[in-house]
């Protein structure tokens, strides 16, 4: 593989090169199946009177409480409403986790654990962006995250997910350097793909849905939670469809962003559960699995 050798700070073709999805060549997923689908389910800490956040209503001055307490339900009663309705329909979960949850309700990130889901690193709070601190400050940042998850969790992350999607000109560098072998920021495909790095191993990217998200669609374009949960099915609906082109069958990745203070709300997880249910009435015919288990995939296709 090439040395990644960057001509200036803008030039992403030393990242990867441009590729048309219907020029590629072919593969499957495990057991010859088409659609791979995950549900990246984001669990999040902020700052009380300090950092960024969702909002629900108006920003006031700090302490921002009524924003505060909205996300905070998510913690402590959306993460448990949302459980129980992937228990019922045995769905696997991409845990996204802020790793401050550990010093605020460790017993959250257990209960994944204790599920056999993988965790995601997603940066220490939820209230900073990668792309304002010094290279250091990142690095020390993504190790420290990985080493705490290690630590409390003895899952050894391989992939990543900045809060925001915030990143540096040397994030994908960086991630490399400190041990992570995937990222979810880049939505730019339906398919996973090498992005190249200043270290010897390239980094994938692995599909992370900006469209098929509760806070851009809920929270910013004020979708209601019956048209996101329709949302969600059309999505799914139209991409079998293209995995079963006669003329160009193409094996594609599905990922649901998902955030318990959000579609944990009672009348939103209603419409979810439609959804979900629709999803895994196909489950002879999809992949339901996590994004770990689909860069370990792609790995196997291409080893190097």
């Amino acid at each position: 593989m090439k040395t990644y050798k960057p001509t200036s700070v803008t030039d992403l073709s030393a990242r990867y090169p441009y590729s048309a999805i219907v020029n590629r060549a072919d593969f499957l997923w495990p057991q010859d199946k088409r659609l791979a689908v995950y549900l990246g389910f984001n669990m999040e800490h902020f700052s009380f009177g300090e950092g960024l956040g969702a909002n629900l209503g108006p920003v006031s001055k700090q302490p921002d409480v009524l924003n505060y307490m909205w996300r905070d339900y998510g913690n402590r009663v959306g993460v448990w409403r949302c459980l129980d309705l992937f228990d019922q329909l045995n769905m696997p979960t991409g845990a996204l986790i802020n790793t401050a949850l550990y010093d605020y309700c460790p017993e959250v990130i257990q209960a994944f654990v204790q599920r056999g889901d993988e965790l995601i690193g997603h940066g220490h709070t939820n209230s900073e962006r990668q792309s304002d601190m010094s290279t250091l400050d990142e690095l020390d940042l993504l190790k420290y995250c990985k080493s705490r998850i290690q630590q409390e969790s003895q899952q050894n992350v391989t992939g990543w997910l900045s809060p925001w999607i915030s990143e540096s000109i040397q994030t994908p560098d960086l991630l490399s350097e400190a041990g992570y072998k995937y990222t979810l920021n880049w939505c730019l495909d339906d398919q996973p793909l090498l992005v190249k790095t200043l270290h010897a191993e390239p980094l994938w990217s692995i599909p992370y849905p900006q469209e098929l998200n509760d806070i851009p669609m809920i929270v910013h374009r004020q979708m209601d939670a019956k048209d996101f949960a329709q949302m969600i099915i059309d999505q799914f609906d139209e991409m079998m469809e293209q995995t079963q082109n006669v003329k160009n069958p193409q094996s594609l990745v599905m990922g649901i962003a998902l955030h318990p203070y959000i579609v944990g709300q009672p009348y939103r997880l209603r419409h979810l559960r439609r959804a979900l249910k629709h999803i895994v009435s196909f489950r002879q015919d999809i992949w339901l699995t996590t994004p770990g288990q689909i860069h370990q995939h792609m790995r196997s296709l291409s080893p190097q």
